[in-house]
């Protein structure tokens, strides 16, 4: 059966009648019903309207979506309760519930009985002696922050010089990337002023001060837009700081600008266009922290933050060449950062090496009260930590598949063995239908934005392709709340099957998108290092990925570390934005 709006805004079904009924209406009816538009006749539907009733005729035709079958005397019982549920969706769908609202149900990634890591959280970076500030300022845009912050605290180049700096370049950069949704130049100048303040009299607060950063625009910071990268939310403002802003803020960092992700957190196309690959402009960035990968390559910022609920890290960082965080779940607040999933959300660094990821998680890692998630566990980053107390493995039987970035796959195995350490083999466990649990993400971004599903305004947004939100958030509608949790009890399963896999290693090593590996692990919240291992005939970026155990984030990057100090991947820079 088709639907659609006539120009009153009213559906229109069947031959085209339409009728008094918005979206949210029909959209009650039909998920109370358990059927898609193409399964009940114009006829039933409008028969249903006038007796205001669920049918047994109307269950018989649900069946088939839930996966079900029922007798006709169940049926006759069941319509009852049925109808008393479509009077509780409704009373529901009038309390109106922001996005920032979470479920009352939380998820631990530590499985009952595991004790949470003890001690103390410090900090021991890497410190090069001697660098001088380059005769050209615009240089210092690719170096890595742990060189930057030796030119500021040794009160060679000041913040200011570094925020304009920076801000040309997001000025003359940025609308071809298409990477940049709003500059903070007035907050941004502010800080730097402090940044310089502050250190000329002897308070330097870290590595972080007076570095300017971009922030993935889903993450909220007052007087300035947050637009999640969607048209129906172009002119937000959100009048509270992140937790991640407020750390960085803290740390001395210098918001400079606020960078494009793919609408609602999927993908490379928002409201403005599509974030473009640095190494090659006729392709998209990925997703969906397009605008942070990009930006931090191209030398439009000193580092980054992104998110990833499904690969929205590793990803980007992968076509972008950018080393990136996805930190354990738990480690970061997500307040003030737009929910897309509740349970499998991670807010991380996006930058250009991975001790650099270091030093950005140590400043924004840890409870906030007010993500009930988001726990203080310590993390410790020594970048002299030698490898060898390190138990590293390889996803196995990801290296021996065929695929298409094997030889660099296998060279950055062979790199890591000539660390002085002899990785074990690992597998994943395989038993499990880690497919089927994609549900779990489905039907909690639908929830966050059922109202923009309800409403009809997710026709604003710009893409409308089968699997683009809007028709996965009207699928999801679908989705049986059984279905949901019994998910979630094997996801259970899942993560105590892993947790025995991975027994005898602390980091393990594998192509990116090796196996089901980059889903697993995001099912089960444990980090994952990304880190540029090549580049193809083409000038494009490869990468391999170090996934540690849980809390395990500062090992995770230790790997990283090494690996990228015996190579010199991350040091490249792309031609288009080189000075």
């Amino acid at each position: 059966m088709h639907r659609g709006r006539d120009e009153e805004g009213r559906v229109v079904v069947g031959d085209g009648t339409s009728v008094g009924m918005d979206r949210r209406g029909f959209m009650a009816f039909f998920t109370t019903a358990g059927l898609g538009g193409t399964l009940l006749p114009g006829v039933l539907w409008a028969s249903a309207q006038e007796a205001g009733t669920v049918t047994v005729e109307m269950l018989e035709q649900a069946e088939r979506v839930a996966g079900l079958s029922f007798t006709p005397t169940e049926r006759e019982m069941m319509v009852e309760g049925l109808d008393r549920n479509l009077r509780a969706y409704g009373e529901l769908r009038r309390t109106p519930i922001p996005n920032a609202v979470a479920p009352a149900v939380l998820f631990d990634p530590m499985l009952p009985g595991r004790p949470y890591p003890e001690g103390r959280s410090e900090l021991r970076m890497t410190r090069e002696r001697g660098i001088e500030r380059p005769r050209r300022l615009e240089e210092v845009a690719f170096w890595p922050v742990t060189r930057i912050s030796e030119l500021v605290r040794t009160r060679q180049v000041t913040s200011v010089e570094l925020t304009e700096m920076y801000l040309g370049r997001l000025r003359e950069y940025g609308p071809r990337l298409e990477a940049v949704i709003t500059l903070t130049e007035d907050l941004a100048l502010s800080q730097a002023r402090r940044a310089d303040s502050e250190i000329s009299t002897g308070r330097y607060r870290g590595p972080l001060h007076g570095i300017p950063w971009g922030a993935k625009d889903l993450l909220a910071a007052p007087g300035y837009p947050t637009t999640w990268g969607a048209r129906p939310y172009e002119e937000q403002h959100i009048d509270d700081h992140a937790t991640v802003v407020r750390k960085l803020d803290e740390a001395g960092a210098v918001l400079v600008a606020k960078l494009t992700l793919g609408a609602l957190a999927m993908g490379d196309y928002w409201f403005g266009g599509r974030t473009r690959n640095p190494w090659n402009l006729e392709q998209g960035s990925s997703g969906s922290s397009a605008g942070s990968a990009a930006a931090t390559v191209a030398g439009l910022v000193g580092f980054a933050i992104g998110s990833e609920t499904l690969g929205s890290i590793v990803s980007p960082s992968t076509r972008t060449g950018a080393s990136g965080l996805r930190p354990t779940f738990g480690r970061v607040s997500r307040h003030g950062a737009m929910a897309l999933s509740w349970t499998m959300d991670k807010l991380g660094p996006i930058c250009r090496s991975a001790e650099d990821c270091a030093l950005v998680l140590h400043a924004i890692h840890g409870a906030d009260g007010k993500d009930p998630t988001a726990r203080t566990v310590p993390f410790s980053w020594d970048a002299h930590l030698p490898l060898e107390g390190i138990r590293v493995g390889y996803l196995a039987g990801a290296f021996a598949e065929e695929h298409g970035t094997k030889a660099f796959d296998d060279e950055a195995l062979r790199v890591i063995r000539g660390l002085g350490v002899e990785p074990i083999p690992v597998e994943l466990p395989g038993e499990f239908p880690l497919g089927a649990l994609r549900v779990i993400l489905s039907a909690e971004a639908a929830a966050a934005f059922d109202d923009l599903t309800l409403s009809g305004r997710d026709d604003l947004l710009v893409r409308q392709t089968q699997g683009s939100w809007p028709n996965s958030f009207r699928t999801a509608r679908m989705i049986p709340a059984v279905e949901y949790i019994q998910a979630n009890r094997i996801r259970t399963m899942v993560m105590g099957a892993l947790d025995t896999a991975l027994e005898g290693v602390d980091v393990f090593v594998t192509p990116s998108f090796g196996g089901d590996v980059l889903l697993m692990t995001n099912l089960t919240g444990h980090p994952a290092a990304v880190v540029p291992s090549g580049f193809t005939d083409e000038g494009t970026p490869v990468s391999i990925s170090f996934v540690g155990q849980l809390w395990g984030d500062a090992a995770t990057l230790r790997v990283a570390k090494a690996y990228q100090d015996a190579t010199d991947h991350h040091r490249r820079r792309p031609p288009l934005f080189d000075v």
